[in-house]
């Protein structure tokens, strides 16, 4: 099934599932941008669409009413996916909206939820960047709930502490950034470095036949768990 198959069927299913303003809601708010989301983002990166669910009602703390662009509900997590455009939700914007929209995240966050948003340009234009950060967010709970079905194992916290770190550092790190991070010795943090190597998140990079520091791969973000 291609993309637009699913789209379609995707539609039809939540559509039939619902009424009232939840399903004017999903006719009048599911557009372009969120549709190209799910084409440029979503689905090159996971290829489904399974326990997405397109606005998604929520409520804020005084019980008001709101739809999220999408809520991605796993069995592992729950995840509030907004598509925002410059114009309504930046230049348009007051200071009484722009402090709800701040509120209501930080209330979803305390309810579990994790929160996140991909400018319109960005979806357009930049959707690698999308990917790449969809998936440092959402990728670690896919692979945790594969690892307790398969009982394979994620990086240790030891481990995910030395992939967070090289993101810190630009994309590298050495192992004396790891011994001065976690107070270890040097044989330690080569240990734990030669580990990440091996499971495929970070490859050597040699000076001659030294090798002088670690680089982050396209897989690292698997061991941020």
């Amino acid at each position: 099934m291609d993309f637009d198959q699913a789209h379609q069927a995707f539609l039809e299913k939540h559509l039939a599932g619902r009424t009232g303003e939840r399903k004017g809601r999903l006719q009048r708010g599911h557009q372009y941008a969120e549709k190209l989301l799910l084409q440029n983002v979503w689905w090159p990166l996971f290829g489904t669409l399974e326990h997405l669910h397109p606005e998604y009602e929520i409520y804020d703390w005084n019980r008001k009413s709101q739809f999220l662009d999408f809520a991605f509900l796993p069995p592992y997590g729950r995840f509030g996916i907004e598509c925002d455009g410059f114009q309504s939700h930046v230049k348009d914007m007051d200071r009484e909206k722009f402090s709800y929209a701040l509120n209501r995240d930080t209330f979803l966050t305390s309810m579990g939820w994790k929160m996140l948003h991909f400018s319109f340009d960005d979806i357009q234009y930049r959707p690698e960047v999308c990917r790449m950060l969809l998936n440092l967010a959402v990728g670690p709970y896919l692979l945790k709930s594969q690892s307790c079905l398969k009982g394979s194992s994620l990086a240790s916290p030891a481990e995910s502490e030395v992939l967070r770190l090289a993101w810190h550092l630009g994309g590298s790190v050495r192992p004396r950034d790891v011994m001065e991070q976690g107070s270890v010795n040097f044989r330690t943090a080569r240990n734990r470095l030669n580990r990440l190597v091996d499971k495929g998140w970070l490859r050597p990079v040699a000076s001659g036949t030294y090798i002088c520091r670690y680089e982050l791969t396209d897989r690292s973000a698997e061991g941020l768990a």
